[in-house]
């Protein structure tokens, strides 16, 4: 494994540092590179879009965030210290909440079962349903979720937006910092769309970092602080995004260059 890259010799306070740094990762699965040199920035209370080609590296970034994988060069920092990410229980652990595209969620228990789901709260060698529900009630309210027939409704008769939501406020019950969102819009409806990026904005104004991974750019555009474009492992390009605009963001995914004026290397 290579040496993991130094910490900066300046010193920075916990308001100037970044929530999250990845520092020169790379990730090969044989002879395949899938991430090379990433140096990524993922600020407190932003949301940061990362956005590439099938087979750019998004995938295998997110995992190594998570603690599914572990990256074979480089450093990750967690709020200005090294960490060593070896299981999505130690991701977990600091604050980092995955919400994958399929949501791992079970159709046939109701939202607080599903909220609460292998942290059940006990009292008196009793499930305590009350303070489950009074729990699972004010972190829905917290997030604005207010399309919900009750709390106790089969998450399989939620709509795509609702469960969503049901699997981001499981992330936030739990304290995540960084919430890691999927695809979150794919194969919803316009109403149902909008229902996740109003969702993913009050997450970011509770001071929470949010990575989305989307290949929508409507949507992006409508929610993202910033913008990474991975191509073929690499970062591309990566700042605000009042730095770009739709056609050279295509064109960073697609050729990981772009002549547009206004672009960040």
């Amino acid at each position: 494994m290579t040496a993991a890259p130094a910490e900066p010799q300046h010193e920075q306070s916990l308001d100037q540092q970044p929530l999250l740094r990845l520092a020169g990762i790379g990730k090969s699965f044989g002879p395949v590179r899938a991430l090379q040199g990433i140096d990524l920035e993922i600020p407190a209370g932003q949301v940061t879009a990362v956005l590439g080609d099938n087979g750019a590296g998004k995938t295998t970034l997110i995992k190594c965030i998570s603690g599914i994988w572990q990256p074979d060069q480089g450093a990750i920092f967690w709020q200005g210290r090294q960490v060593h990410l070896h299981t999505p229980r130690a991701a977990a652990d600091l604050g980092i909440a995955t919400v994958y595209q399929d949501l791992a969620l079970c159709d046939n228990l109701d939202i607080v079962q599903n909220m609460f789901l292998g942290s059940e709260i006990i009292r008196h060698w009793q499930l305590d349903e009350i303070k489950m529900e009074l729990t699972a009630k004010r972190t829905l309210q917290d997030l604005k979720v207010v399309s919900v027939r009750s709390i106790r409704q089969p998450v399989g008769s939620l709509s795509g937006g609702q469960r969503q939501a049901v699997a981001v406020a499981k992330a936030i019950m739990r304290d995540a910092k960084l919430v890691i969102m999927d695809e979150p819009t794919a194969a919803l409806g316009v109403t149902q769309t909008q229902m996740v990026l109003d969702l993913i904005t009050r997450l970011a104004s509770q001071d929470i970092a949010v990575i989305v991974i989307s290949h929508n750019l409507n949507d992006v555009m409508s929610v993202a602080d910033r913008l990474a474009v991975l191509y073929l492992g690499g970062l591309a390009a990566v700042g605000p995004k009042e730095q770009f605009d739709s056609q050279s963001v295509v064109d960073l995914i697609t050729t990981g260059a772009t002549q547009r004026q206004g672009a960040a290397k």
